[in-house]
């Protein structure tokens, strides 16, 4: 990047910038894997956390849904807040809360009293991602910028692959409860780097006074809503169930409320047309297509290898930890390095390429696959992790204005957060349905008399009949009945596949409509014979 971009200072806080920037780095870093592995652990971490609490399946998918819907109905209004009453304010306390709650959550067993620390807990934990990005703009120097974000970035990946494996680790060695207890340390250190790594500042009075509460609580109301009724309708059945309507239908209404609301008020907080500009929302589209296209290794991978293959997260973790997460550590550096060189639109060309070969690959799905059949997968996913939301979002950065950051930065933490628990809500759905229809067409295809049906149900029959001549037809039948479930499975994830094949197709698509960002902090800077012949031509560069 141009020196003489890279030697300034972003939109400083009140307070300065920091005199000890490894300290507000390290904060970004905590906060935002603690806010992604918890997410994570706790999702993944589902069925021990219901035999561990005593809950039904409706009373564990509502606790998932607790928590991660107030995450987003919090996460908008962050960066105001931050931008108002400062990073220390926003961070500090909230970090100690949280601590407490989740040391508490797992001495409770009353369900209503372990919805409303579900609702707590999630509340802190939205603050965090969002306020620990600000601080990247806020208190670093732009030569930081880059390293910084693409930290805040890998996050989402690295915290994918290896939730698994830390959820099979905590459950099998240390206990279930620290799904919630790794909260209680990592949350107090995360406060004190913050402290240490941002200066203090004073409360923004002037902003306070103008602060636009009802667009706040109405966008985070109606997204929250709508995730709600789009987590809970794979479960309840969509538009059979009274509660997914009325869920949809609210969240809709007050995100009606919340256009008309920022149209009327005197200081809008987070209008609309600041996605205006078309390389903004282009990106953002872009965005919620990683998302989606990412589910490939989130999602299809983990639960085929679960559901088919019949492993615990621990053992099917190890793939995604070792071949996943482990080599983001040398992957990130090289897509920052790219990033220095490079437009953001060449190195997202590669990260969608990547998703697509990965997700091609997986359509050739079988169910004899064993976990170390989608190590090539895997290995593609983390490359195309690594070189898709970082140059996403420095794409934003260089597109967005400075003066609507706060605006900005509330869809932002919309599609980061609605649209990854939106994604899984949907996969769930598609997975599904597809199987449904899969096992029809497979079932149309065993009539009762079928010469090879018959031909199948005796050569089990004769096998099972070794260890009880009376059941063995019985278990014949049921035999059979478990293989046609398992292909109308394999072929459901196959589908899967191929929707995040398409998805990552139209990415690239997308990424042809956006223009070059204007010249900025993030602007690359050629190098080797390139640099050379613009230094020639009397060109500065770095």
């Amino acid at each position: 990047m141009a020196a003489n971009d890279d030697a300034g200072r972003g939109p400083i806080s009140r307070g300065g910038v920091a005199r000890q920037p490894l300290f507000a780095v390290a904060a970004v870093l905590l906060g935002s894997f603690l806010a992604n592995f918890d997410s994570r652990l706790t999702t993944v971490g589902l069925p021990d956390l219901r035999g561990a609490f005593g809950l039904s399946f409706d009373e564990g998918a509502w606790l998932s849904t607790a928590g991660i819907g107030s995450q987003i109905f919090i996460a908008p209004a962050v960066a105001w807040l931050a931008t108002v009453f400062g990073l220390r304010r926003v961070l500090g306390i909230p970090s100690l809360v949280y601590a407490l709650v989740s040391l508490t959550i797992p001495f409770v067993r009353d369900y209503p009293t372990l919805i409303a620390l579900s609702v707590v807990h999630g509340l802190l934990l939205g603050t965090f991602v969002p306020a620990t990005l600000m601080i990247v703009f806020r208190n670093l120097p732009i030569r930081w910028w880059l390293p910084a974000i693409a930290l805040y970035s890998i996050r989402v990946g690295f915290a994918l692959d290896s939730s698994s494996s830390l959820v099979g680790f905590y459950v099998e060695h240390l206990g279930w409860q620290w799904l919630y207890w790794q909260g209680v340390v990592i949350a107090p250190l995360m406060g004190l780097m913050v402290y240490l790594g941002t200066p203090s500042e004073p409360v923004n009075r002037a902003l306070l006074r103008a602060a636009d509460w009802g667009g706040m609580l109405l966008l985070g109301a109606s997204v929250g809503m709508i995730y709600a009724g789009l987590d809970q309708g794979n479960r309840l059945d969509w538009l059979g169930s009274g509660t997914v309507m009325a869920l949809l239908v609210g969240g809709g209404v007050l995100f009606v409320a919340f256009l008309v609301n920022e149209s009327w008020v005197a200081q809008p907080w987070a209008h609309v047309n600041v996605l205006f500009s078309r390389n903004v929302g282009l990106a953002l589209i872009l965005i919620l297509l990683y998302t989606l296209t990412s589910l490939s290794n989130a999602s299809l991978v983990p639960n085929f290898l679960g559901a088919v293959g019949q492993l615990r997260p621990e053992q099917s973790g190890w793939l995604l930890l070792t071949f996943g997460a482990l080599p983001m550590s040398v992957l990130v550096p090289i897509s920052i390095w790219l990033l220095r060189h490079f437009d953001t639109r060449t190195v997202v060309v590669v990260g969608f390429t990547c998703f697509a070969a990965a997700n091609l690959w997986g359509t050739q799905l079988t169910h004899d696959w064993a976990r170390e059949d989608f190590i090539g997968i895997v290995l593609l996913q983390a490359v195309a992790q690594s070189l898709t939301l970082l140059p996403l979002i420095i794409t934003l950065l260089s597109n967005s204005d400075p003066s609507r950051a706060t605006a900005f930065a509330a869809y932002i933490q919309i599609m980061r957060l609605g649209g990854a628990e939106i994604g899984v809500a949907l996969m769930g759905t598609w997975l599904r349905v597809r199987e449904q229809v899969h096992s029809f067409y497979i079932g149309q295809n065993l009539e009762v008399g079928d010469v090879n049906v018959v031909r199948a149900l005796k050569q089990l029959a004769d096998h099972f009949a070794a260890h009880g001549a009376g059941s063995a037809q019985a278990r014949a039948v049921g035999t059979l009945a478990s293989f046609v479930a398992r292909e109308a499975n394999v072929l459901a994830y196959i589908d899967g596949f191929w929707l995040c094949f398409w998805l990552a197709v139209a990415g690239l698509g997308f990424i042809a409509l956006i223009t070059r960002a204007p010249p900025g902090p993030f602007t690359p800077a050629p190098f080797g014979f390139a640099k050379r012949v613009l230094r020639k031509c009397g060109v500065q560069v770095s």
